[in-house]
């Protein structure tokens, strides 16, 4: 898994997950620590259980879509609240 991390830093990916709620990239850093970095989705798209509660997942995050929203014309200048 080489594809973003190699992209621009020369750093390559570990593992990258979509959890249902969050999605998050892993790589280890220069020094040889793991790093996680990972963005919450909005609470809407949450998947959740016939009950209401939350229904976590580890999937495979896409990272084809990932590297497409990064490319995509931006929309928004960020958080509501900060606008």
């Amino acid at each position: 898994m080489h594809c973003i991390g190699q992209l621009q830093a020369g750093i390559s990916l570990e593992g990258a997950a979509d959890h249902g709620v969050s999605n998050a990239l892993y790589l280890r850093g220069p020094d040889g620590n793991g790093v996680e970095l990972y963005w919450d989705l909005p609470q809407e798209q949450w998947p959740r259980t016939a009950e209401g509660e939350l229904a976590m997942v580890t999937q495979p995050l896409d990272l084809h879509a990932l590297l497409r929203e990064r490319d995509a014309p931006e929309t928004s200048v960020g958080p509501a609240d900060l606008a």
